[in-house]
């Protein structure tokens, strides 16, 4: 069964406008291939797929050297914000942007409800 990229462009879109402090997410193959998105203005879609990629490679191979397990989520926080990548099944990476006056709890909530429901469509 083929990947409805439309219905996921569409949860994305909707995760985005949605959700109070973020600022763009990304869909992202483990390749770091785009799948789908909705980012703020000048960054290329295609590069922030593959440094999604590179950071979940890096934290998986961290991970194993420093016997911590499989990853399950990777959070950057910098001066402007968070940047969050959470696994999507074995296909896909979720990449969230939200600003620094989010509330994590319930930014963390709200990824995995949305992570869970692309992960069905993915497969």
């Amino acid at each position: 069964m083929p990947i409805d990229t439309a219905r996921l462009t569409e949860i994305v879109q909707t995760f985005v406008t949605e959700t109070s402090h973020v600022q763009g997410a990304a869909l992202v193959t483990p390749e770091g291939l785009p799948l789908a998105g909705r980012l703020p203005d000048g960054l290329e879609e295609s590069r922030v797929a593959a440094m999604a990629a590179a950071v979940v490679s890096i934290g998986d191979r961290i991970g194993e050297e420093l016997q911590r397990g499989s990853i399950q989520h990777i959070l950057l926080e910098g001066t402007k914000g968070y940047s969050i990548l959470v696994l999507c099944g074995k296909e896909a990476l979720f990449l969230v942007l939200a600003s620094a006056e989010v509330k994590q709890g319930i930014l963390m909530i709200e990824i995995r409800r949305v992570v869970e429901e692309m992960a069905q469509l993915i497969g």
